[in-house]
């Protein structure tokens, strides 16, 4: 009999320096060429993909959205684990950010962080959920960062769902998943957000595996923009923020 657990995967590299968290002078990215066969929603996740220091060394991976007139960093709860207001370091090729820890959900996993300022170099995705859970056979992309690789994009489908104990029915990617890849936000090959990806399955018998190919992701029906807004709106004027009213 098959025993299945979730394990998380924020990623501690074992060979990043220490420090590496708040190094400002990263050297800009070479040139990757991107094949022309990718369309231009799968570009443009490609292109909004961020990653997100944990602490010394760990990092996880969210993406860029511009909700309204409110640059946000979609992310997983369990990358970004401190109390709201917390903050983070973000990272893009050469330019780093500062996310600062909006709302979060631990049972499902999901967090907003706010971004101060904008990303100069990249452009962020639009807020574009899907209004209903993706069906079976979707095809899906998101890119991030696994383990100790640069910036990789992946595609797959959705293979089907399963019960989380507290939050409901997830979605299960037929994908690649690996340590470092969590927060990534998996989008259809149109642009629709289907969700946030956080963690694989591990079988135990006869030994212990990872099923990098099974992949667990958070609805993003689960998100309601207003809730996650609402503790900054409170403490601006009215009409500040078009994302306030």
């Amino acid at each position: 009999m098959k025993y299945l657990a979730l394990i998380l995967m924020a990623f501690v590299s074992l060979t990043a320096p220490a420090g590496a968290a708040t190094d400002t002078t990263i050297a800009p990215a070479p040139i990757e060429q991107v094949n022309s066969a990718m369309n231009m929603a799968q570009k443009r996740v490609r292109d909004a993909s961020v990653k997100i220091s944990t602490g010394p060394g760990g990092h996880g991976s969210g993406s860029y959205i511009v909700y309204k007139d409110v640059h946000l960093i979609f992310t997983a709860q369990h990358v970004t684990d401190g109390p709201i207001g917390s903050t983070y370091y973000v990272f893009k090729d050469h330019e780093v950010k500062i996310g600062i820890l909006l709302w979060s959900d631990a049972a499902a996993d999901m967090a907003v962080l706010y971004l101060a300022e904008e990303f100069v170099t990249i452009d962020p995705m639009k807020w574009n959920p899907q209004k209903h859970m993706a069906e079976v056979g979707t095809e899906i992309t998101y890119s991030g960062y696994p383990s100790s690789h640069k910036l990789m994009t992946f595609g797959g489908t959705v293979a089907g769902y399963a019960d989380k104990r507290g939050v409901g029915k997830q979605v299960i990617l037929n994908t690649y998943g690996w340590f470092g890849c969590s927060g990534s936000v998996v989008y259809t090959l149109s642009g629709e957000i289907v969700g946030i990806l956080y963690g694989v399955d591990v079988e135990y018998y006869p030994d212990i595996q990872v099923q990098e190919n099974m992949i667990w992701v958070v609805p993003i029906q689960r998100i309601k923009m207003d809730i996650v807004l609402k503790p900054m709106c409170k403490g601006l004027p009215r009409g500040t923020l078009r994302a306030c009213k």
